[in-house]
């Protein structure tokens, strides 16, 4: 059984990726990947929506003759990370008085 990541925990995760450093879509997917189990069918409409909801802007950058898409938390999206973050504290806190610590107790 693979847990399920909500969206609400993965528009953390990306918008605590970009309030380290801007990526573009590419790598920020790679970055997801390296910690949790993610497409990048599914990375997209992500970032999509965060743009929509005024988380994040974009910018191009030339590449090889091409344009890279990067990715740039908003003010908004800073504050919607800290509101995550606490959320978070508190689910991660509740689960572990349920499953434990991870500590075998033999």
């Amino acid at each position: 059984m693979a847990i399920q990541i909500s969206s609400e925990l993965l528009d953390g995760c990306v918008l605590g990726l970009l309030s380290k450093e801007d990526y573009y879509g590419y790598a920020l997917t790679q970055k997801v990947q390296e910690s949790i189990s993610v497409s990048e069918s599914t990375m997209y409409p992500v970032l999509r929506r965060l743009k929509k909801n005024h988380l994040l802007t974009t910018y191009d950058e030339p590449y090889q003759g091409r344009n890279r898409r990067y990715y740039k938390i908003t003010a908004e999206g800073k504050r919607q990370y800290q509101i995550i973050q606490k959320e978070w504290a508190a689910f991660k806190k509740g689960i572990e008085n349920m499953l434990g610590d991870g500590m075998a107790n033999g």
